[in-house]
């Protein structure tokens, strides 16, 4: 029986850095009040606060809630407040490396944008994140600026030789992200094994970039079973299916 539902974020439970839909909220609230739920994003912290938490009631229910920014370097859950569990962030040499070095790719796959929106080049601690278009570029632009991900293919061929002793992944619409080796997803799905006692056979993980090289591909690597979506108006029925499945069978969380 499934005790865990993993999601992702962007372009699953919400487009890119837009709100949870009001649906949405819902039906995650009630997912909330009959299983345990994690969510796993390259975002930061900010970033789940304006997305998921601002839209979100604010109850009981929370306690069942585990979050994991920046691919799970960072683990959150709620007493009476958020708590953070741990923080493993960069030093300041390999962040400065990791930057340099993704000035200079991109600067070589001639793929500089003559327009952005916000920084391009984000520090979250854990992470080191370039947004082709800056991080408050909007949803269209974003969306259109490389669907088939041939772009940051480019981008990373470049990079992955400058800075071998980190992982590079591609995330969002127009994101790289760049950590120390082995952080990607799957690593997220081990510390929520250890840290709430799940096993990974007990957890389903719900995303939309399940391909070779998507950020969301580690996780089903990692054992668990994986619903591949194609935006949130589909996770909005992925999600009603396992409510009613699960209340069905009277699972309780833990």
């Amino acid at each position: 029986m499934k005790k865990l539902i993993v999601f992702d974020l962007d372009g699953t439970l919400a487009e890119s850095k837009s709100a949870l839909g009001g649906e949405m909220s819902i039906l995650l609230h009630d997912l909330l009040s009959v299983v345990k739920v994690a969510v796993i994003s390259g975002g930061g912290w900010p970033q789940f606060e304006k997305q998921l938490l601002a839209n979100l009631p604010h109850d009981e229910c929370l306690v069942n809630l585990s979050l994991l920014p920046v691919c799970g370097t960072k683990f959150f859950q709620y007493k009476t407040d958020w708590q953070q569990i741990y923080s493993e962030d960069l030093s300041s040499q390999e962040k400065g490396k990791i930057t340099g070095a993704l000035k200079s790719a991109v600067a070589q796959a001639g793929f500089t944008a003559a327009k952005v929106w916000g920084e391009a080049i984000e520090d979250r601690g854990s992470q080191i994140t370039f947004s082709a278009l800056g991080q408050q570029a909007p949803l269209d632009e974003k969306k259109n600026w490389d669907p088939d991900f041939a772009k940051r293919k480019k981008i990373t061929a470049i990079l992955c030789p400058l800075i071998p002793e980190f992982s590079v992944h591609m995330g969002g619409a127009t994101s790289i992200d760049i950590t120390r080796p082995g952080i990607d997803k799957s690593y997220g799905i081990g510390r929520l094994r250890d840290i709430l006692g799940i096993s990974v056979k007990e957890m389903i993980y719900v995303g939309d970039a399940l391909f070779a090289g998507g950020n969301d591909y580690p996780a089903e690597q990692a054992g668990v079973v994986s619903i591949c979506v194609r935006g949130p108006h589909e996770t909005e029925r992925v999600t009603e299916a396992i409510i009613a499945c699960l209340s069905d069978r009277g699972q309780e969380p833990n």
